[in-house]
């Protein structure tokens, strides 16, 4: 049987992009058992998954024709685990199908659902998403899945890792039965073929060459560094190689922040990108790795899963990934297309095995080695400065200057000059330690074979909460060495004994620091870890010895396999004997007799109680017979019925209000100045335009009206003009008028 043959649409794009020759991936999409059965691809990472499974699906989306027509409903469904991997593949089906006149529609998460379903009502032949999205969709009706004709997932492992099972079955669920559903990952554990067992009928096995020898374009490097190294360990490696991109992998979100800030202080180009940005974020730090912008990019596993970024050729591992997988997936970013690339990782002596089981689950052969030191970094920016591209360009226009320079300041001058700019512009290399020994591999040894060694204690124990987790790193990182100088560790009450071994005891010296408050001192021969004897309280009481109880002469009981179960008997109860105290190690007290309960005297001063006798003024209380209360008599009854309140009644007699003309008004008449030479009030005329009713204002104040020779303020205070005289001294008060004369009693005008 021939091979298939790529539809035209698709060759004249691979033709346009310059693919020469295809991987061996996108062969086997060619073959002839490959046409309309399920796949279950692995391939390692970087081989042109997104290309072979283009032509793969061709097949099912063309018929046989070179254009596609407009789609009432998706015709493939392609799903990916990260909302950056989507848009990777979103991109790459563009330019692929690009002739087909395809058209392609990503959803993913922070992005506008709105703008997304507008897409989809447009029509859409191919539909890129991310697990969670898609759900979404297709719950709210936006998706039409009836249409749809093949299923891709894309990195099915890190889609179960995500912990996207459910969705993938609920979306798989939702599929016409008769799809083709091809699942591609660059490895294949239990719980992928389980998944493919289930939603793949009769899937084709297709393992390509690459995965035999995983990344045989990437040089693996293990680099020993102390813990307190670690990321000047990370800033000289990017110093030393000077790629045009390069990826640092950190665990958590919170490192990345940390690193970065790091980075950024000393002048690196580089871009963080972590679960916490925004999408908007993490598509203008991918942009700018992708411009040349940044040359750095901080991410964690989730965030850089699947992105392929041109020229990386630098992958450091700042802290060790979890499980060999995640290895080989950060990994597979550089070494892509058959281009070279370098993965560092970067091992603290804490993590020495762990380091070793990552490359061994991996079937990976690392270098280990030290990072590259100040003098070495130094060395290869002072290669690349006489290797720079500008020494061997003409001198063109920069003739004049050029000579300038040199007849002013000479070429000694000009050439340092050149050298300090050149090193100004970059990060100066970090100054490691060099006492820590590159650790070599070594066979497994025996349980009680750990040889020659001395003993250390250290000055906490388990009342600082101390345990040997907690010390193991802090001792490598004082003496520098590995765990496998550590022997035993006893971690006592206020104590703990480590055990190290003599050949690299003498890096502790006679004792050395490990913290504040925490000190490790050597011992003279083996310590004395015997825990001491525990202390019997002596008791306080006697207690009379219980008899012990009496045992039962019954005969012993049949075994459970020959008596029956309804005659069973529980067994003879049987003493504990009495515990023993070493009374030479613990003397018992003798007992002390308590003296008999006595019962405490009345005191003297507390005199016996003595009834008041009835005085006369005090007469004895006597109830009153009821015949002699009057009876209860409601208001209104009885003799009081003249008094009863009477009900409201609103008068009638009242006459309605009339203002009065002004005729009928008495004029203003001028009061009289009072007795005792108190000063007159000033006699004032109605101005003319004004009412009757008008009143003058007083005369005390300047704005009431007052003179020239009178200023505008009252006479009685002193800072109202008041000549150091009181109120009363300046206007005496008025006489009292007797409160039953109404005659002189003030009455107010009635208001209007």
């Amino acid at each position: 049987m021939t091979d298939i043959q790529i539809a035209a649409p698709l060759a004249a794009a691979l033709a346009s992009k310059g693919y020469e020759t295809m991987t061996p991936v996108q062969n086997a999409m060619l073959g002839a058992e490959v046409a309309g059965r399920d796949l279950l691809v692995s391939a390692q990472t970087g081989s042109g998954k997104t290309v072979a499974f283009g032509i793969a699906i061709a097949d099912e989306l063309l018929k046989g024709a070179d254009q596609l027509l407009y789609a009432d409903s998706p015709m493939a469904l392609v799903i990916a685990p990260t909302r950056e991997l989507a848009l990777q593949v979103a991109r790459e089906l563009e330019w692929l199908y690009s002739g087909a006149n395809a058209k392609i529609a990503t959803c993913v998460g922070g992005m506008d659902y709105r703008t997304e379903k507008r897409t989809l009502d447009r029509g859409a032949h191919i539909v890129v998403g991310t697990p969670g999205r898609l759900r979404d969709h297709i719950e709210r009706s936006s998706l039409d899945m009836t249409g749809i004709r093949a299923v891709v997932l894309d990195e099915a492992d890190e889609m179960l890792d995500l912990g996207f099972r459910e969705d993938l079955e609920f979306i798989l669920g939702t599929a016409p039965a008769e799809r083709r559903t091809l699942m591609f990952s660059a490895t294949v554990p239990k719980e992928i073929a389980a998944l493919a067992k289930d939603f793949q009928r009769d899937a084709l096995r297709i393992q390509t060459q690459g995965e035999a020898r995983q990344h045989v374009d990437i040089e693996y490097r293990a680099l020993s560094v102390a813990a307190r190294d670690r990321e000047h360990a990370i800033f000289n490696l990017l110093r030393f190689y000077e790629s045009q991109a390069a990826i640092v992998f950190c665990k958590t979100r919170a490192n990345v922040s940390h690193l970065f800030a790091r980075m950024s202080n000393r002048g690196f180009q580089a871009v963080a990108l972590s679960g916490e940005l925004s999408q908007a974020e993490r598509t203008h730090a991918l942009q700018a790795l992708r411009d040349g912008r940044a040359r750095v990019c901080i991410a964690t596993d989730v965030a850089a899963r699947g992105i392929d970024l041109p020229g990386l050729d630098l992958v450091i591992h700042a802290d060790l990934p979890s499980n060999s997988e995640t290895l080989l997936h950060r990994s597979g970013r550089t070494g892509r297309a058959g281009k070279k690339g370098v993965s560092a990782l970067i091992v603290v002596p804490a993590e020495f095995k762990k380091a070793q089981r990552l490359l061994q689950g991996a079937k990976l052969v690392a270098t280990w080695d030290k990072p590259p030191s100040a003098d070495e970094v130094q060395a290869r920016d002072d290669l690349r400065l006489l290797d720079h591209a500008a020494f061997s360009t003409e001198v063109g226009e920069d003739a004049d200057l050029a000579q300038t320079l040199l007849d002013r300041y000479g070429p000694p001058q000009v050439a340092a000059a050149f050298i300090r700019m050149w090193r100004d512009g970059r990060s100066a290399p970090e100054v490691l330690s060099d006492n820590l020994p590159v650790p070599e591999r070594s066979a497994p040894r025996e349980r009680g074979e750990f040889g020659a060694s001395v003993w250390f204690q250290l000055s906490v124990g388990r009342s600082g909460r101390a345990e040997a987790r907690w010390l193991l790193p802090k001792i490598c990182e004082a003496g520098g060495i590995t765990k496998d100088g550590i022997g035993a560790i006893r971690v006592q009450e206020d104590r703990t004994f480590v055990q190290i071994l003599k050949e690299q005891a003498g890096k502790f010296g006679q004792g050395v620091e490990l913290e504040s408050g925490v000190t490790m001192t050597l011992l003279d021969g083996e310590p004395d870890m015997d825990r001491p004897e525990r202390l019997v309280k002596p008791p306080t009481k006697t207690y009379k010895a219980a008899a012990p109880r009496a045992v039962r002469d019954e005969a012993p009981r049949a075994p459970r396999d020959e008596a029956p179960a309804e005659k069973r008997e529980k067994p003879a109860y049987t003493p504990k004997p009495p515990r023993v105290v070493d009374e030479e190690a613990a003397p018992v007290a003798e007992a002390v007799e308590r003296k008999p309960y006595v019962k405490r005297e009345e005191p003297v001063e507390k005199k016996p109680y003595v009834k008041r006798e009835e005085t006369a003024e005090r007469k004895p209380y006597v109830k009153r017979d009821d015949a002699e209360k009057k009876p209860y008599a409601p208001r209104g009854a009885g003799e009081k019925a003249p008094y009863a309140a009477k009900p409201y009644a609103k008068r009638d007699d009242s006459k309605p209000y009339a203002a009065k003309p002004d005729g009928e008004r008495k004029p203003w008449v001028k009061r009289e100045a009072p007795a005792d030479g108190a000063p007159k009030a000033r006699a004032w005329a109605k101005p003319e335009g004004k009412s009757e009713g008008f009143k003058p204002r007083s005369a005390g104040f300047k704005s009431h009206g007052g003179s020239a020779d009178k200023p505008g303020k009252s006479a009685g205070f002193k800072s109202h003009g008041a000549e150091g005289k009181s109120f009363a001294k300046a206007r005496p008060a008025a006489p009292k008028v007797d409160a039953k004369d109404t005659s002189k009693r003030f009455v107010p005008p009635k208001k209007k």
